[in-house]
């Protein structure tokens, strides 16, 4: 964990913010893959590792701003634990560390806000995502389990964000140690990517390399010759000369920051002419986005910049037609590129996105659009020093999306269909990178992975 000081400071901040109430953090507990005591790599909740940090299973914290006062929730080992696990320090051992000077048994919860709804006193929580703690606020309010998410705090949610979006310099310290970790895991992936390898091998080699630097992969793996399917976690492909590896992948470290970056290798050890043409399209996409990033400016706009050089470079191809900026404003580039240019990143892969996707990335001068593709951009807000951001340009070229909108006779007017039929089967590319907003623009977190085309040869090239 870090220092006492920060989450001190981060509590008394949210009170300011918050004013008035009773603030209830939840903890995870531990979930059974198939019998009780079986259970899957505990992660603690975000909310709470970021307000009181300690990274174990049934805790629960309050925040009471009207009385000044401050809890966590807890039941100490018993014998029988200490058999198993040895030796652990108590609740109030691991409360000191941040800050908190009242510990009470987990029992006493319920009898802490019983007495906060007698009194009709304000109690806020986040929007629960785990259905155990959405069972355990549903009793703890005595509300029906349907309509916890409508009791979540508005007010307490919009502090949350407002905390977290801006990373301190402790945490941008600890996503730029584990981004090591991150050059490893797809440096690694990069050599392995050779003919008659199954994309599971790679897959679970990537695993071992992300727990061997202390923490769990940060989301499940990608890693596919099929990387026109966005999400691809199917490993079950064997490698042949002439595939595209996409592998999108990262770590989290120790204390639960997140990685996440994308490569895409050719198989073969070389890209092919039509290959590297894609390639560098997406890639000058990638930078353009960097060089462009810098506090002010809303991210919505550096998208909009990524999906014009994409179209541009397509038109150069002969993929597309027509005037570029009117074919971006339309929409007709999200046949190529359907998701947005990035999102936040930090405690979670994608930051905050458990209190609501579109109040992180979004706010009252920037609204979320509902136009295909555009829509999918989970971050358009202006930026600020300390966000901490992916750059993830992409081009696909996806069968089913071909064959709706020719179909449908879309875009005619900026789509060379004839074209684009012939580039079923090419797959995808994408390339990512973690940024992070400075004061005057931008810069990668961590050394960057290799991208550049010869620098991509040339890995892929040395074998494993």
């Amino acid at each position: 964990m870090f220092s006492k000081n920060v989450y001190t400071n981060r509590r008394n901040q949210l009170k300011k913010l918050v004013k008035t109430g009773l603030i209830l953090i939840p903890g995870n507990d531990d979930a059974p893959m198939n019998y009780p005591d079986n259970t899957y790599h505990f992660r603690q909740d975000s909310t709470f590792l970021y307000f009181f940090g300690i990274d174990l299973q049934g805790l629960a914290g309050i925040i009471d701003i009207d009385n000044d006062r401050e809890i966590i929730f807890g039941d100490d080992y018993t014998i029988d634990d200490i058999i198993w696990m040895g030796p652990q320090p108590t609740l109030n051992e691991q409360a000191s560390k941040v800050g908190v000077s009242e510990t009470r048994p987990a029992k006493d919860l319920s009898n802490v806000i019983s007495e906060a709804l007698k009194q009709k006193r304000t109690i806020h929580f986040t929007p629960p995502y785990r259905y155990r703690n959405i069972l355990k606020l549903a009793d703890l309010l005595n509300i029906h389990h349907k309509d916890v998410k409508n009791h979540a705090s508005l007010a307490l949610t919009k502090a949350c964000i407002k905390l977290r979006s801006t990373k301190e310099p402790c945490e941008i310290e600890e996503m730029e140690r584990h981004m090591s970790i991150a050059w490893e895991m797809h440096t690694t992936a990069m050599k392995m990517a050779q003919p008659g390898i199954s994309e599971q091998k790679i897959t679970g080699v990537l695993e071992g390399i992300s727990m061997s630097g202390g923490g769990i992969i940060s989301f499940p793996v990608i890693c596919s010759v099929r990387g026109e399917t966005l999400h691809n976690h199917y490993h079950g492909n064997i490698l042949k000369k002439g595939d595209l590896l996409l592998v999108d992948a990262g770590s989290e470290s120790p204390l639960h920051y997140a990685t996440d970056h994308t490569r895409t290798t050719p198989v073969s050890g070389q890209f092919t002419d039509l290959q590297k043409q894609i390639y560098q399209i997406v890639l000058d996409a990638n930078d353009r986005v960097r060089e462009a990033t810098k506090p002010g400016v809303p991210y919505l706009d550096v998208h909009l910049l990524a999906c014009k050089v994409i179209a541009s470079g397509l038109k150069e191809m002969g993929l597309m037609k027509g005037d570029v900026g009117q074919a971006v404003a339309e929409g007709a580039h999200a046949l190529f590129m359907p998701h947005g240019i990035g999102h936040m990143i930090g405690l979670d892969v994608h930051d905050m996105e458990d209190y609501d996707d579109t109040l992180v990335g979004y706010d009252e001068e920037i609204k979320r659009s509902t136009q295909f593709g555009l829509s999918a951009l989970r971050m358009g807000r202006r930026l600020k020093p300390g966000f901490t951001i992916t750059n993830e340009p992409g081009i696909y070229f996806i069968p089913a999306l071909i064959d709706k909108w020719k179909a449908d006779k879309k875009f005619t007017q900026y789509i060379n269909y004839d074209k684009v039929e012939a580039m079923k089967g090419f797959g995808g590319i994408r390339l990512e990178d973690d940024i992070l907003v400075t004061d005057t623009g931008a810069r990668i977190l961590g050394q960057r992975i290799p991208i550049t085309v010869e620098e991509v040869e040339q890995i892929t090239g040395t074998g494993v």
